[in-house]
């Protein structure tokens, strides 16, 4: 039995400076409730997803409440908690933090999620932050999840900021592997580990879909491609964010195997982990690259689109001024013969040429001078 169980007397007489921070201030004594008003019974956390004390790999009892977790752990003395928390509360966490030593940065990085996938030991505790990721189907995009791992020599405390990953599917895996869960926390640590990272596998198969649609839609010409080469490159940048940490994760894992001891069976798990998200982590950077090439193909295609349209534009001006050139020069030629008509058509008496035998001639001929002079000008003008 360890001294933490042993001596709880101890443990409470000599709480240390972190335990003191996380507790909350102490309310004054509540009256005891009088027999006519009995005590109200304890309300059922909802965000407890599971507990369970398991001895040797077998569960041993599913507590309903963290308080009743601690008593029977205390009750154990060879026993393994594991806890399952969805978005607690901040009372729980604390509680959770007195209970089990936790360290006050730890907590607070678990209550306020967002945080980046890192690993960090705080004397027996380590604690663990992943990125789970899943591949929606019908918005074609990836929902990221986070996921917090405390993990002690007693126990497991999973806090889960998200839809992913599905922390019960790990815990019937488990529970159907008495052999390994019987190597404690460190192998339910490896089997999150192992989860999260093949949840990874259908989101890089998902991805790979979109970008083959997208090379598709790009020499279709489709306008919407860009925004979406934008959306799923943003994607990626986080999807990077979440993977690329794990690979000295789980090296930095791998580096303590003969300073605590581990397992051999938990040390081939883990390489076969680290292996899984090394693979995982180039497959992202390639995605990345082959959208920065996809967007640089889009932009040159775009912009040899505007030069073609902008051609056609200008040949269909060119065309259309030469028209307009034919127009014009017609125009002027016609308006020669009807100046001179319309002025010898005028209704006056004393009028030069009115009664000039040639004057009729004259006028015609006038009327053929201008008009050819004017075609002979356009011709050499190629208005015409």
């Amino acid at each position: 039995m360890s001294e933490r169980r042993a001596r709880p007397d101890a443990k409470n007489s000599r709480k240390s400076v972190w335990r003191r921070a996380l507790t909350p201030p102490t309310a004054p004594p509540a009256k005891p409730p009088t027999p006519a008003e009995p005590p109200a019974p304890e309300a059922e956390p909802v965000s407890i997803v599971q507990a369970a004390l398991y001895r040797d790999g077998i569960r041993v009892s599913t507590p309903a409440t963290l308080a009743e977790t601690y008593r029977e752990l205390h009750e154990q003395p060879s026993g393994m908690a594991w806890i399952g928390l969805a978005r607690p509360t901040e009372t729980q966490l604390l509680s959770l933090a007195s209970e089990f030593d936790l360290h006050p940065l730890a907590v607070e990085d678990a209550m306020e999620a967002h945080q980046r996938p890192k690993l960090e030991r705080y004397g027996e505790t380590l604690f663990v932050v992943l990125r789970a990721a899943r591949y929606l189907d019908a918005p074609e995009e990836v929902d990221f999840g986070e996921l917090h791992v405390f993990v002690g020599p007693d126990f497991v405390i999973t806090v889960r900021h998200g839809a992913a990953p599905d922390l019960s599917a790990v815990r019937h895996r488990m529970e159907d592997s008495p052999d390994l869960l019987k190597l404690g926390p460190e192998a339910v640590l490896y089997a999150i580990l192992d989860a999260v990272v093949d949840g990874y596998a259908p989101v890089v198969a998902g991805v790979q879909n979109d970008i083959d649609e997208i090379e598709t839609e790009v020499f279709r010409g489709d306008p919407e491609v860009s925004r979406r080469i934008y959306e799923l490159s943003r994607e990626m940048v986080e999807f990077q964010r979440a993977t690329r940490p794990l690979v000295g994760m789980l090296h930095a894992l791998m580096a303590g195997f003969a300073k605590y001891r581990t397992d051999e069976e938990l040390q081939r798990y883990l390489r076969d982990v680290a292996d899984h998200v090394t693979h995982t982590s180039e497959r992202v950077d390639g995605f990345r690259q082959a959208l920065a090439d996809i967007l640089t193909v889009n932009a040159t295609l775009v912009t040899q689109q505007q030069n073609a349209e902008m051609r056609a534009l200008a040949e269909a001006g060119f065309e259309q001024n030469e028209e307009i050139k034919k127009i014009s020069s017609w125009a002027a030629i016609l308006f020669a013969p009807t100046l001179v008509g319309t002025i010898y058509g005028m209704n006056f008496e004393d009028m030069p040429e009115l009664g000039w035998s040639f004057g009729y001639p004259f006028a015609i001929g006038l009327m053929g001078v201008v008009c050819v002079s004017l075609y002979v000008i356009f011709k050499r003008r190629d208005w015409l």
